[in-house]
């Protein structure tokens, strides 16, 4: 079933999560179910709830894989049913023929250190962030194998669903989607295949979207001759007339569609109903003349603000409804409008992607490349490339949250960095492959190579996009925020974020441990061979702001030392937030590294492991609204107001300024009528 159906009429699938049987062999000792049956160990297995006798004619039984990290072997009743090598790769095999009366289902998961030690070309470049540089080869993710941040626990074995479906009458593929606007009206394209089952027929397939009780509908129409197997490809485009626009949160509502196909058989009164679930009509359009990264949806520049985003469980990867809910609810409140899901993660769930477009909250999304020199001189491995794209681009297309595409995490930077021939800076993948498939699956995307491209080196924060830390790993003054004339920063303002006691107390240790010792220490982010952590960056901010010595403050006073390192991330945070969102600011984004923690710690994070605020979240949520207010030092000149309003109607308000003598004396208060024109920011001498 295409990943944007969510629903066939006949269609029931059942998860196969209960039932299975784990073991650990050595590497490479058992090739295949019979030959591990004789040794003393199980074999990871369930037996599959369905058998060949209850398929009827008008049905098929489809097994699927959602996702398996990473080389899999799945064998059905002793018999092979298909290999996988690649973790974001999604596989279906029908098995009418195949189920007896008892089935055995078998998946072997080898480990990735044993194949890691083949003899491969070395990389032209390293990166620091992995152990092994020949990972690269190998299409899994990096979390779990990145020893400076994240726990260590590789993803291993289904890490997707696993499920048999009974597919009855028709079987629906290649579903496409796409949206846009023209004028007043939107519009929206449906392709796909159908094939009908069991001797069916099609006799027509409508599409239809409705709003508010407002339904559109239109025929989709099937191509000239069917497939070999039988499919008509049926496509159409239906327009929506006075079509209420999707937009970010920050900036209006973010208007939802409901849209459907039916299909009527032949000889049949009852017709079918694959509901597509939600859609939203936008306009995206990317300015880059002279260096500059600014998104405009809907004709409006939007200044993009968020973070990365992390999974939720590191470990297993998944996350429950509720979960995603009440993490992109705190997204929202914090007046974040922007995710970027980094290409060292994974792609998210279709539940995800789905609160993604209902809560207003656009999406920068890598395809998972990050750092490494990956093998595009080999065929193999640039054939499942394309494979994973295209699912991707399949589950991604017509959705409003998408804002951009990327097409790896720093590659073009860290080439640079490690000193590689500039040729060698920009892939083919990112550059060609990748490219040319966002532009075939979603022409109204933007698609950008690479999260820091531009300017004579891809770390050149003034043209294009780049991962900036000025104003963090690399110590400069806050004043560098301006300075450094950051156009987009799609990652930034990384430190080691302090938690509230109440995850400190999960750590090893437990509240006992402070924070020079090695149990914290295992647990601060940092780059591997570096001579320093986050902590640090966060201890030389301490010292610049309030003017302490970190080392006498935590020698002394540990609880206080804990409490001014809560306070100090989010002081820069808001002064480089407030920066980047003044009238005269070259700025048009920001995300900061890491939404979440992976783990209880002092992570990179402003939400902890457990999901609970940090004070850096707080300043943020201040400095971040649709409607804000920030006050900057111009020297000579002054103070500056700055106001941004990002609402669609005037803002009328009354801005007051008081003075204070040495922080508690009340000296002076001035009152002064405003209106703020909507979608704009002014500043005030």
């Amino acid at each position: 079933m295409p990943s944007r159906l969510k629903s066939l009429t006949g269609h029931q699938r059942q998860l196969l999560a209960a039932g299975w049987e784990l073991c650990s062999t050595p590497p490479g000792a058992y090739d295949h179910p019979d030959t591990l049956r004789r040794a003393p160990v199980a074999w990871i297995a369930a037996r599959a709830p369905s058998t060949a006798a209850e398929c009827l004619p008008h049905e098929r039984l489809v097994l699927g894989f959602d996702g398996l990290a990473t080389v899999a072997d799945v064998w059905l009743n002793g018999e092979p049913l298909l290999s996988s090598s690649n973790m974001f790769v999604a596989h279906e095999r029908p098995v009418d023929e195949r189920l007896r009366e008892a089935n055995e289902l078998v998946i072997r998961f080898q480990g990735l250190d044993r194949l890691l030690q083949a003899k491969r070309p070395r990389p032209k470049w390293r990166t620091p962030m992995v152990e092994n540089q020949q990972l690269r080869w190998f299409r899994t993710t990096l979390l779990g194998r990145t020893p400076g941040w994240s726990p260590p626990a590789a993803a291993v074995g289904p890490w997707r669903p696993v499920w048999l479906e009974t597919r009855a009458h028709v079987s629906l593929a290649e579903l496409r989607m796409r949206t846009g606007v023209r004028g007043d009206a939107g519009w929206l394209e449906v392709e796909c295949r159908v094939v009908g089952l069991g001797g069916a027929q099609i006799a027509r397939v409508d599409l239809s979207v409705a709003r508010d009780a407002h339904t559109q509908e239109t025929q989709l129409h099937p191509g000239r001759a069917a497939d070999p197997d039988g499919a008509h490809t049926y496509a159409g485009r239906l327009e929506i007339p006075k079509v209420v626009l999707w937009w970010p949160h920050t900036h209006g509502e973010p208007a939802l569609y409901d849209a459907r196909l039916t299909l009527h058989l032949q000889g049949s009164s009852e017709a079918l109903v694959a509901e597509l679930g939600h859609v939203g009509f936008r306009t995206l359009a990317l300015q880059t003349r002279e260096g500059d990264f600014a998104l405009h949806v809907n004709g409006v520049p939007i200044f993009c603000r968020g973070a990365c985003w992390t999974p939720l469980d590191p470990v297993g990867m998944t996350a429950s409804g509720d979960l995603l809910r009440a993490a992109l609810g705190q997204v929202r409140s914090a007046g974040m409008n922007m995710l970027r899901i980094g290409g060292m993660m994974v792609y998210e769930s279709d539940e995800f992607l789905d609160l993604c477009d209902s809560n207003g909250i656009l999406l920068w999304q890598d395809f998972m490349f990050a750092n490494m020199n990956y093998p595009q001189e080999d065929r193999a491995f640039v054939a499942s490339v394309e494979q994973e794209a295209r699912q991707q681009l399949a589950r991604l297309t017509g959705r409003p949250c998408l804002a951009v595409l990327c097409g790896n995490s720093e590659g073009e930077q860290q080439a640079a960095m490690w000193g590689a021939l500039r040729d060698s800076w920009a892939s083919e993948l990112s550059h060609s492959l990748l490219a040319e498939l966002a532009q075939q699956c979603c022409p109204e995307v933007p698609y950008w190579p690479s999260s820091a491209h531009g300017g004579s080196f891809p770390h050149q924060g003034n043209q294009g996009t780049t991962s900036y830390y000025g104003v963090g790993a690399y110590l400069r003054p806050l004043e560098d925020a301006r300075r450094a004339e950051i156009r987009f920063a799609t990652e930034c303002l990384a430190f080691a974020n302090v938690p509230e006691q109440r995850t400190l107390a999960k750590l090893p240790g437990g509240l006992s441990v402070r924070s020079h010792q090695p149990l914290w220490k295992t647990r601060a982010p940092r780059d591997l061979g570096a001579g320093w952590d986050f902590d640090d960056v966060r201890d030389h901010y301490l010292a610049r702001l309030f003017g302490l010595d970190p080392v006498n403050l935590r020698y002394a006073e540990h609880e206080r030392y804990l409490t001014l390192s809560r306070v100090v991330s989010g002081e820069v945070m808001a002064a480089v937030f407030a920066e980047w969102r003044r009238e005269r600011s070259s700025c048009r984004g920001g995300l900061i590294w890491f939404w979440r923690d992976l783990w209880c710690g002092a992570g990179w994070g402003v939400i902890d492991a457990l999901g609970a605020p940090k004070a850096a979240f707080y300043y943020l949520r201040r400095v971040l609204q649709p409607v804000s207010v920030a006050m900057s030092d111009e020297g000579g000149n002054g103070l500056f107001v700055h106001i941004v309003n990002e609402r669609a109607d005037s803002l009328g308000a009354s801005l007051e300024v008081a003075l204070y003598h040495a922080g508690e004396v009340a000296v002076g208060v001035a009152r002064r009528p405003l209106t703020i024109p909507a979608r704009r920011t002014v500043e005030l001498p």
